[in-house]
């Protein structure tokens, strides 16, 4: 077994959105015999996109799972999402990866999905390889994306190959590593060895030496001979060139296009030459079951067996597929294992290999294994599963923060129960969604990271669970507040036959300070009101204040002392005072220049120099007060307050101001006065809805 780990490569494709990570991934298959047809995301045959929300968007939404054979070395692939709106995804199956193939559009270059794909890998320690792709494009420029490339990412990228001819003319690539050229027809998968073309000679030679100095960088033995002027051989600079990407000193640069067949079978010599097997990715860290020991496991066939749920797949009849990458030991066909997360043991009766939107039955999985099963109990994207007697708890991705909430309306009457329970299945296969149900504006609420994100999941619900819904802007959970002291009596008689109802109260309402709620004083002195009435009085206004006067939001931030009132012997009761309370709530809510408050939120924008702008004077114009800016790399993060009610959709402006390039993160802040005009209007809205 310890053969086959060797020759085993987990790799995950990463980039942004449209850079042709799907493309590459069919190509691969195709080439390597596994498809007999050549899946092209436009005609929607492709493998790895096959959900009907991919098809119509003619984009990855989540990753996809398939195999292939090349040269003796068996490669896991995993097509990533490349969208903001589904890159929780892509960081938590990139933790099943040894390497990474980073995917970078010829005509765009180095996007911010790209850079935060390889800030993530740098964080899981993940040698990568990059691919610039759609080099047979109109506006392609193989140079200008390798000079951004390296402007921008760290390990340094180096040139192994350059392309032949430029857009519609190209049609080979120049090996720089084993000084050989190829040109590709596109129908066959090799390149047919050709000359270097005359024209490149003096470019490739440069190229040639900056790559051995380059690759000789990461061999101190070879970097001396080098420099004493002796030859390399093309075996020692492929070693040498190995080494240097596991210790992640370089990340080599390829090139191609993925729909023209391109560069290919380079490509995937390259991933198993150089990217690492899950032997040389070294140990994973982890926690022993107190949570208080670090300890590591290798891809040992012997060890203990534990593994990292990266997936979780839900189906109405199927059930829930759970995936996840073996770390050590081995699994058969059927058997069990232990759920440290959730303390439990969890039983499976078929292993599966995911291959596209097909399962294929394994007999076994060992290290390095990418594998699935069905129908677990209590096991979640993000758990650890081990055996139950060596118990171990692996560091899982934090997902992502939530970036836009909608409220959720159903379409046909009597669906409001099924919203949440149909929701709540679609929330276990997608940890960047969130669902909550505001108990004051009675909505059902759905957090996730932007507008396409949300709507997917409601084309699913419609979809998988046959439950339509609409989105909406969520309400701004306002409150209000009193700015005036004031001194008012509540009185309640009643007359009826037999006994009648008596209470009566003076209060005295006052301000309080920011965020201090409700207080209530008794301050009865000589039995104006017998003790037993003075509960029901704060029992009033308590249950009074949950409407205010001026729009129906909580009351909040006041004090009330109670410093007098009246009884009758026979006609007082607690309800009595009670209703009391409440009347002298309502009556000095009104005098006492009641006033709207709304939720501010702290907010974090990054983004790069560029649009520091722009983006400060659309804060200005939501009403956001800036508080400062840091540099992180070669980002500012703005900081600034903002009203909740001017954030709402900032996921879909912000993106649009910044060409995706920028992001955020948001937590609620205080309450503050809401101006004058603008509450005139919050007051209008709330009672022509009422009405």
């Amino acid at each position: 077994m310890s053969d086959a780990i060797g020759k085993l490569r987990n790799v995950a494709l990463v980039a942004h959105g449209g850079a042709g990570k799907t493309s590459l991934a069919e190509v691969m298959l195709f080439n390597a015999g596994v498809t007999t047809r050549h899946g092209k995301v436009e005609e929607g045959n492709t493998q790895m996109d096959f959900e009907p929300e991919e098809l119509k968007r003619g984009a990855s939404i989540s990753t996809g799972f398939h195999q292939f054979e090349w040269k003796k070395h068996t490669i896991n692939l995993m097509d990533t999402p490349g969208d903001s709106n589904f890159f929780s995804d892509a960081r938590n199956c990139m933790q099943a990866a040894d390497g990474l193939v980073v995917v970078i559009d010829a005509i765009d270059g180095v996007k911010v999905q790209t850079e935060e794909a390889w800030e993530f890998a740098t964080e899981c320690n993940l040698p990568r390889i990059i691919f610039i792709n759609k080099l047979d494009r109109d506006r392609a420029d193989f140079h200008r994306t390798f000079d951004d490339a390296a402007a921008s990412l760290i390990p340094k990228p180096i040139k192994l190959q350059l392309p032949i001819g430029q857009e519609a003319s190209f049609n080979g690539i120049v090996d720089l590593l084993n000084m050989k050229a190829y040109t590709y027809d596109g129908s066959a998968p090799q390149g047919k060895p050709v000359d270097i073309p005359a024209d490149m000679k003096d470019e490739v030679e440069n190229e040639r030496e900056t790559l051995v100095e380059n690759i000789a960088e990461a061999d101190d033995t070879l970097l001396e001979r080098y420099l004493e002027g002796e030859e390399i051989t093309a075996d020692e600079l492929k070693a040498a060139l190995r080494k240097g990407v596991l210790s992640m000193t370089f990340a080599p640069v390829v090139c191609g296009s993925a729909t023209g067949n391109i560069g290919m079978d380079l490509v995937c010599d390259l991933v198993s030459d150089a990217l690492p097997s899950p032997v040389d990715r070294g140990a994973f860290m982890g926690a022993d079951a107190s949570g208080e020991n670090e300890i590591s496991r290798t891809a040992d066939p012997e060890a203990p067996f534990s593994a990292l749920v990266i997936k979780t797949i839900t189906d109405p009849y199927a059930g829930q597929l759970s995936i996840f990458r073996v770390i050590s030991g081995a699994l058969g066909a059927d058997g069990g294992f232990y759920n440290i997360n959730t303390q439990t043991k969890e039983r499976f009766s078929q292993l599966l290999r995911m291959a596209g939107k097909e399962q294929k039955t394994v007999s076994g999985a060992g290290p390095g294994s990418i594998v699935a099963v069905a129908k677990l109990k209590n096991t979640h994207t993000g758990d650890t599963l081990c055996h139950e007697g060596s118990p171990i708890k692996y560091k899982a991705a934090e997902p992502l923060p939530h970036l836009i909430t909608f409220a959720l309306e159903a379409k046909n009457q009597g669906d409001e129960d099924k919203i949440y329970t149909s929701l709540s299945k679609l929330l276990i296969e997608d940890v960047a969604l969130k669902l909550t149900r505001n108990s004051e504006t009675k909505e059902i609420l759905l957090s996730g990271r932007g507008e396409i994100h949300i709507e997917t999941v409601v084309d699913k619900l419609k979809r998988k669970f046959n439950v339509d819904v609409l989105l909406k802007s969520p309400k701004v959970p306002y409150r209000e507040t009193i700015k005036k002291k004031v001194r008012v009596q509540g009185r309640h008689k009643k007359q009826s036959g037999g006994h009648g109802q008596f209470g009566d109260c003076w209060i005295q309402m006052e301000p309080g300070p920011r965020g201090s709620g409700f207080e209530f004083v008794d301050a009865i002195v000589g039995g104006a009101i017998p003790r037993t009435y003075i509960p029901a009085v704060e029992k009033g206004i308590i249950e009074a204040c949950q409407k205010g006067v001026l729009a129906g939001f909580p009351m909040v931030d006041f004090k009330v002392t109670l410093d007098d009132g009246s009884y009758h012997a026979v006609d007082s009761s607690e309800m009595a005072f009670k209703i009391a309370g409440s009347l002298a709530y309502k009556k000095a809510a009104l005098e006492a220049k009641p006033t709207l408050l709304e939720p501010i939120m702290e907010v974090a924008i990054v983004a790069s120099d560029d649009f520091t702008g722009d983006i400060m004077g659309d804060l200005n114009s939501r009403r956001g007060r800036v508080l400062g800016m840091d540099a992180k790399g070669k980002y500012q993060v703005i900081k600034a307050q903002v009203p909740m009610s001017e954030f709402l959709t900032y996921a879909i402006d912000l993106r649009s101001m910044t060409g995706g390039r920028g992001t955020f993160s948001m937590e609620f802040s205080h309450y503050d006065e809401v101006p004058a005009q603008i509450a005139q209007k919050v007051i209008a809205e709330v009672a022509a809805e009422k009405e």
